[in-house]
């Protein structure tokens, strides 16, 4: 059946059929032709893998973000930031990996960071001057913070599929988004240095403290909502449920940037893109099932334990597999579809499940700036209105940053546990 899970995945992805029609065809083929089980298993599955409460958080999130970018929130915060870096040499692309991980803080989604806040900083790095590769670029690679810095829907996918605490994982990755962070704002920095782009990017900014007054609103989100789960006031769940009331009222009663009329566009978008991820989510419960049912991660287990001699050897080959993995397959699927293989034999090697799942979601979050997949890439192409060929030249600089971080987080537990260690001992 392993084989014909494979085949069937393999050949359903080549022939560009959607990720979630992929691999609920293929577990159909695979029960139907392979197995004595009967067909309904499926809805069993599908339904099963759906009724998990911690799952509930994902669609809030997304409608807070919905939210958020036609709210003014993500406004707002850019021209904080610019307020605070925008005097400096390259300040404009500083301030947008800032605000990116700033609205990170929020969102949990990359492709809605984009658009966001590349809607605000891309033509405004185009009118100083920056190549329009390079700003779409700094722009991609930034906007994957927002599924590395809490609260993340990976980071909820991967906590549901291998039972691990989801608010153990959002506090894991806190310190390596603030490190991508700033391997990318010193990766700009040395670029505009290089290039001479960037020097008047101060201009038209406002002071501080009327920046920082505009924006006071949007900056407590994060606080409420990280503070709250950590505080142990909510769960992430009802965190979630909160942000989205939160940016309600302040969208609406006090920027008075959202109307009520235009809520039914906001939540229909929002309904699109959680049944989406949703339908994701409910074929891979039923591809993990027939995956474990057929033994498969003991036998990965064992293939492993015989072929890595220890547990670094593994996580390299581990992020090996993912940089390809990342680069053909959707996020949201490749966790569900190979963390509960993975994380078995990473818990026999001695892995922290909670280290390894920032791992995973770190590597596969560069999949979102690499080709062919590279959703940040056509979010922030189709922000620049140019083709998305026309970013891949700058793409170098910020992967290499990426890549370098993803070495440290790999290799360096502490820079994932060392926060739970102080808080949640």
């Amino acid at each position: 059946m392993n084989s014909a899970l494979a085949a069937g995945l393999v050949a359903l992805f080549t022939l560009s059929v959607p990720v979630a029609v992929s691999i609920a065809l293929a577990s159909v083929i695979a029960i139907h032709f392979f197995s004595n089980l009967p067909l309904l298993v499926v809805p069993q599955k599908m339904f099963t893998g759906l009724d998990s409460f911690p799952l509930m958080a994902v669609p809030f999130f997304i409608l807070a973000g919905a939210i958020m970018t036609q709210g003014g929130i993500s406004a707002r915060l850019v021209e904080l930031v610019k307020s605070l870096v925008g005097n400096v040499q390259g300040g404009l692309a500083c301030c947008c990996v800032l605000t990116c991980m700033l609205f990170a803080a929020i969102s949990g989604s990359s492709v809605a960071t984009t658009f966001a806040v590349g809607s605000i900083l891309i033509p405004a790095m185009l009118k100083h001057g920056y190549p329009v590769g390079m700003a779409g670029a700094i722009q991609a690679s930034s906007a994957e913070l927002g599924v590395i810095i809490p609260p993340s829907v990976p980071l909820i996918l991967y906590a549901v599929s291998t039972e691990t605490s989801i608010t153990r994982l959002f506090l894991a990755g806190l310190v390596p988004g603030l490190l991508i962070a700033a391997g990318l704002v010193v990766m700009v920095q040395i670029w505009c240095r290089a290039t001479g782009h960037g020097r008047q990017d101060g201009a038209g900014r406002q002071p501080v403290w009327p920046a920082l007054r505009r924006a006071f609103g949007a900056l407590l989100m994060p606080l409420i909502i990280v503070g709250g789960i950590y505080g142990g006031v909510f769960t992430p769940t009802e965190a979630a449920a909160v942000s989205v009331v939160y940016a309600l009222l302040l969208s609406i009663l006090v920027y008075r940037e959202l109307h009520w009329r235009d809520l039914p566009a906001i939540f229909r978008a929002a309904a699109v893109s959680s049944g989406a991820v949703m339908l994701i989510i409910s074929a891979a419960a039923l591809f993990s099932f027939l995956i474990s049912l057929s033994g498969l991660p003991g036998a990965v287990g064992t293939w492993s334990q015989e072929n890595f001699g220890s547990a670094l050897t593994f996580l390299l080959g581990v992020n090996l597999l993912l940089l390809v993995v990342g680069m053909f397959i959707e996020t949201s699927a490749a966790i569900l579809v190979l963390a509960p293989i993975l994380t078995p034999v990473a818990i026999g090697f001695g892995i922290d499940p909670v280290h390894f799942g920032i791992v995973i979601v770190v590597n596969l979050a560069l999949g979102m700036i690499t080709p062919p997949l590279g959703v940040n890439l056509f979010a922030a192409a189709a922000v620049a209105r140019v083709p998305v060929q026309a970013l891949f030249g700058a793409l170098l600089w910020p992967i290499l940053t990426v890549l370098i971080a993803l070495a440290l987080i790999t290799y360096l537990p502490v820079i994932s546990l060392g926060l739970g260690w102080w808080m949640m001992p």
